[in-house]
């Protein structure tokens, strides 16, 4: 063994390695005078070289002498090591490039990279045995990473010597699965953007038809506009997006579609948009029957309920044995009337609404005044007076239209509640056969130009429509 700089002189002892002997059991070897014996060691137990600053030791008395150790004989010195055969050299384990230094480390990669490089060739130094792994494509590192030596990993670490662009290692890098590795699943195509919103004003409005429970039908309809993701999700950012009412009775999930048009309220306010909706005929009718149930209420033709007439229009017992209070509040709190750049949005074509104010704000105020008082024969007066319809269809129509744009504002009424087929004179049934089915494939433009109607007789095999506002010329 070779003598280290700055080390004291080697001894000799009996075994096959050297270690430093204490100053009492030294044997002087040949051609060295033996040392005397140091001065005793630091009472306290440190290590390395005590500092400047720390503070002397206590000073104990000097011990005793000891009597020097007999002198040993010279041992006999220990045969060299028989010389082996030198090992074929083990193939060189995967390099990688050498790195250039940058002063700061860059962002996470993709693991797929770790995936397919580290691991294998980590192994394959090691001489494991490697199962194949379907290579995942890895981009080119845009910039080398700083690595601590140029040397291959070991092969039992979890790291490779040279990490991928933007890689920073954690305490644990465990190799991830990702989704391709185990399920394909096919994704539908994403459906096209909504309109991007010109500066810094509202966005686009859109506005829906009678949806009565047809709630497939009516997430197809909102991702075929790009209002929702492929998992219902808002996806339309500060878009404006308007219900005009009638989302339960007759369809399979009316209660379903509440609590969709619920949760994307909440999603588009916080994206910076809305979503929001209008009371119909049905939500007073779906209110009247939980409420009210059997009481008989005066319905100007002989006694009524609200349980029959929810019945015989379509109500399903699913949804009444899913409604909840918050379902209820929701309904109770919708308006009836809105304006939007310069349309008039309201459920019915009717003109009853001029029966409960002469402003938009008077006429809400009035129909949620009703609905709070709780008074069976009250709410069953607003719904039959909601129920009207085809007041802009006739040749009276215009005049109709004119004069609810006269008292609320705006130049066009957008409604739902009577089906495009019933107002073309067409006739759908419920089945749905492909013979019977309406021909329907947008809003129809009627009473002069000034109303367009939206429900597109989605209950008779029609559509559920999703349009833009305003319409294209």
């Amino acid at each position: 063994m070779t003598q280290g700089a700055g080390q004291d002189p080697v001894e000799r002892t009996a075994t096959l390695r050297d270690f430093r002997v204490p100053p009492y059991a030294r044997v002087p070897v040949q051609g060295n005078p033996a040392e005397p014996p140091a001065a005793p060691a630091d009472p306290t137990l440190h290590l390395g070289t005590r500092p400047a600053a720390y503070p002397e030791p206590v000073t104990f008395p000097e011990p005793p002498a000891r009597p020097e150790p007999p002198v040993r004989p010279e041992p006999t010195p220990h045969p060299e090591p028989v010389a082996y055969a030198e090992p074929p050299a083990r193939p060189e384990p995967a390099a990688y490039p050498e790195s250039a230094s940058y002063p700061e480390p860059t962002p996470h990669p993709e693991p797929a990279a770790y995936r397919e490089t580290a691991a294998p060739a980590a192994h394959a130094a090691a001489g494991h045995t490697v199962a194949p792994v379907a290579a995942v494509p890895q981009a080119a590192p845009a910039s080398p990473v700083v690595t601590a030596h140029a040397a291959a990993p070991h092969p039992g670490s979890g790291y490779p010597a040279d990490f991928p662009d933007g890689y920073t290692p954690t305490e644990r890098d465990l190799p991830v699965i990702q989704r391709g590795d185990t399920l394909q699943v096919p994704v539908t195509p994403a459906a096209a953007p909504a309109p991007a919103p010109t500066g810094d004003g509202p966005g686009p409005l859109f506005v829906v038809g009678d949806v009565h429970g047809y709630l497939d039908e009516l997430v197809a309809a909102l991702r075929a506009q790009g209002l929702v993701d492929e998992n219902g999700g808002w996806a339309a950012g500060n878009a404006r997006l308007w219900f005009l009412g009638d989302f339960t009775d007759r369809g399979p999930d009316g209660i379903g579609v509440i609590d969709l048009v619920m949760r994307l309220s909440a999603e588009a306010a916080a994206a910076g948009g809305y979503c929001k909706a209008l009371m119909g005929n049905h939500e007073l009718l779906l209110i009247g029957a939980k409420r009210f149930g059997d009481t008989p209420v005066n319905s100007g033709a002989g006694t009524a309920t609200f349980q029959a007439a929810w019945l015989l229009n379509g109500g399903q017992k699913h949804d009444m044995d899913r409604l909840q209070d918050v379902h209820l509040q929701w309904m109770s709190r919708l308006d009836a009337v809105v304006s939007e750049d310069d349309h008039l949005l309201l459920h019915s074509d009717t003109t009853a609404y001029l029966e409960y104010g002469e402003t938009i704000e008077d006429v809400n105020e009035t129909v949620h005044e009703i609905i709070r008082r709780n008074d069976a024969d009250e709410v069953w007066d607003l719904f039959r007076k909601f129920t009207k319809r085809f007041a802009f269809r006739d040749e009276g129509g215009p005049q109709a239209v004119q004069e609810l744009l006269g008292t609320y504002g705006g130049s066009r009424i957008v409604h739902g509640h009577s089906p495009i087929p019933y107002l073309l004179g067409q006739v759908g049934t419920e089945d749905g056969e492909e013979d019977s089915r309406p021909a329907v494939e947008g809003p129809h433009v009627y009473a002069d130009g000034l109303a367009i109607a939206m429900d597109g007789g989605v209950t008779m095999a029609g559509k559920l429509l999703v349009v833009q506002l305003p319409l294209a010329d």
